[in-house]
């Protein structure tokens, strides 16, 4: 009497060999949405940085910033958005489903950076656009 052989050992039949497709996931706004929030915590950084006597050609001895709002608070607000551009990239590609969102949440942090964070027009014009793609991304079905 001859069995058939067991399912793991017939490589014709049984589970399927490694693991299935993997998810999709909103790949564009997340690079974007990264290198947006990564540019702006290191403009802020500097600019804060600049601004308590790291280097001084802005801040102190030519006085190219002299005048402009409090300083330190603009690097700040540049700091604090790049963190939370930074975090919505993350989340966005760990949790797919939340990518609206999250792309609401990195467009509204890059706008604020964009206007009065001293990340640069580079930086929050990154941002918005990786909030875009984040707001109207469809997962392939």
């Amino acid at each position: 009497m001859d069995e058939p052989p067991h399912p793991d050992l017939n490589p014709d039949r049984g589970p399927e060999r490694g693991p299935g497709p993997a998810p999709a996931r909103p790949v564009a706004a997340f690079v974007v949405s990264l290198i947006a929030g990564l540019w702006m915590l290191a403009m802020g950084g500097m600019m804060g940085w600049g601004y308590m006597g790291g280097y001084g050609w802005m801040w102190r001895h030519h006085g190219m910033m002299h005048g402009y709002g409090g300083g330190a608070m603009w690097s700040w607000i540049g700091i604090v958005a790049g963190i939370v551009v930074i975090t919505g990239a993350v989340v966005l590609y760990a949790v797919p489903s939340a990518a609206r969102f999250w792309g609401v949440v990195i467009i509204v942090a890059s706008a604020i950076d964009l206007l009065a964070g001293m990340g640069g027009f580079l930086a929050g014009s990154l941002g918005i656009v990786g909030g875009i793609l984040a707001v109207t991304w469809q997962p392939q079905t």
